[in-house]
């Protein structure tokens, strides 16, 4: 467990929910037991179940959106809440239940034990323990190849959603934050915005409840679109205002 007691107002979990009452409430019930000091938020993404029932009924906070937006606009929505209050830094777990609580602490010692801006916790770095199909495999690890590649930063594991985030990250995230390919886009335009990463080894878990909604061929075209969406990105100019350079006043 984290036992080095953080104050309540340092360090927000987030989780993007959209119709997981099948899995919210054991997170939740693993989230207190292994981080029990830090504040929780669910953003419920216009879910038409019983997560934002069930996430109450345990006494965590809810951000209910109005209508369903999507991972990017749910996870810039909890960003946006988090900044707002003061966090320093922003776990982000997805409600599915894939992230297991309990490699929160490394997460958080990860990035307190360097000058890293966002740890991704990375399922195919050191010993793999996780396995995929064969399509959502080689997907995977030509879009890595690809994003290691244009971010000058390895990276292995490019759409992870396991994440924590410092507090100048966070501002830029809650103001600018893609949302059609979030994790991807999001590692390419933070590195151009002058922002490091880095990855650290996690194990995740195979989902119980649900099913993913990319199947085998959809898996190489999502990654296709991956592709050139970042293709498109590196055409954009860059927000100065959210450049890290400038941000000295965030503490």
């Amino acid at each position: 467990d984290y036992n080095t007691d953080p104050q309540k107002d340092e360090i927000a979990v987030i989780i993007p929910a959209y119709n997981e009452d099948g899995a919210i409430g054991g997170l939740l019930e693993e989230v207190k037991q292994h981080v029990p000091t830090l504040d929780v938020i669910v953003i419920n993404d216009g879910s038409t179940d019983y997560t934002a029932l069930i996430t109450r009924a345990k006494g965590i906070q809810v951000l209910d959106l109005p209508c369903n937006l999507g991972v990017g606009g749910a996870v810039q929505a909890g960003f946006r809440y988090a900044y707002d209050r003061g966090y320093r830094y922003v776990i982000r777990i997805d409600g599915d239940g894939q992230h297991p609580p309990s490699e929160i602490p490394k997460m958080i010692q990860a990035i307190k034990s360097g000058s890293d801006d966002l740890i991704i916790g990375s399922r195919f770095a050191g010993q793999r323990s996780y396995g995929s199909t064969f399509f959502r495999s080689i997907g995977i690890r030509m879009l890595a190849l690809f994003l290691s590649r244009i971010c000058r930063n390895r990276i292995t594991d490019p759409t992870s959603g396991f994440w924590i985030v410092n507090r100048k990250l966070l501002h830029y995230f809650s103001h600018d934050y893609p949302t059609e390919y979030p994790e991807p886009e999001a590692i390419a335009l933070l590195r151009r915005h002058g922002f490091s990463f880095r990855e650290e080894p996690v194990t995740f878990r195979p989902r119980t409840v649900g099913f993913s909604s990319i199947g085998a061929w959809g898996t190489v075209y999502y990654m296709m679109k991956v592709g050139l969406a970042l293709v498109v990105d590196r055409i954009r100019p860059i927000d100065s205002r959210f450049a890290k350079e400038n941000l000295s006043h965030i503490p």
